[in-house]
């Protein structure tokens, strides 16, 4: 899986991949998704960015920001499609089915159990109070992985209105993401292809 090229820095040099963080090997790669989604209490998205990004080192912001685009366009749970690509830029299939399983394999069995446990006390006004309290935090982890996604985005701030339409008619006017994906990701495309046609073309005016 290849990172997208931003139109505005076309042409310029690219760092060397050879020398970025990666994961050494499948073993490493199945471990780090399985903490990362056992850490993921009140979404696994916020811990998703701070463990590839900021702890491992593995994806800068702009790739990261990336991938979580083609995530959640695409089928499935973004933070799974997330996986798979992310273990597909190193090892292929094996290492989407590594990362995948790292996601999946630990979580789903705490899952079970969490909601065994449930079903004794769901009625307890203490634990409905408490899971009230845990919403709060998880929509505020989620609110400071946007806003440090967005201040990634800061040398694309031209792009950064599609998000702001986005927000605006999900949020506000409470459209079907359906329909707002499908009215902003073409335009927001076609504008993306226009902007690197141009500047391939700047690029080749200036060779000699």
């Amino acid at each position: 899986m290849l990172p997208i090229s931003d139109p505005s820095t076309a042409g310029a040099a690219a760092p060397d991949p050879a020398s970025a963080p990666r994961p050494e090997s499948l073993r490493e790669l199945f471990i780090v998704f399985t903490l990362l989604a056992l850490r993921g209490f009140g979404g696994v998205l916020p811990w998703a960015q701070r463990v590839l990004v900021e702890e491992r080192g593995w994806l800068s912001r702009e790739q990261f920001t990336e991938y979580l685009a083609f995530g959640q366009l695409l089928p499935g749970p973004n933070i799974c499609n997330l996986a798979i690509m992310v273990g597909d830029r190193w090892f292929g299939w094996r290492g989407s089915l590594a990362a995948l399983g790292g996601m999946l394999g630990m979580p789903m069995v705490v899952v079970l159990g969490l909601a065994l446990l449930y079903g004794q006390v769901a009625d307890d006004p203490v634990v409905r109070r408490a899971l009230g309290g845990m919403g709060a935090v998880a929509g505020g982890m989620i609110m400071a992985t946007a806003l440090k996604l967005a201040i990634a985005q800061r040398k694309r701030w031209r792009w950064l209105i599609f998000g702001v339409l986005a927000f605006a008619g999900v949020g506000l006017l409470h459209l079907k993401l359906l329909w707002v994906v499908a009215g902003l990701a073409p335009i927001a495309t076609l504008m993306a292809w226009l902007a690197l046609r141009a500047s391939n073309g700047q690029t080749r005016d200036r060779q000699p």
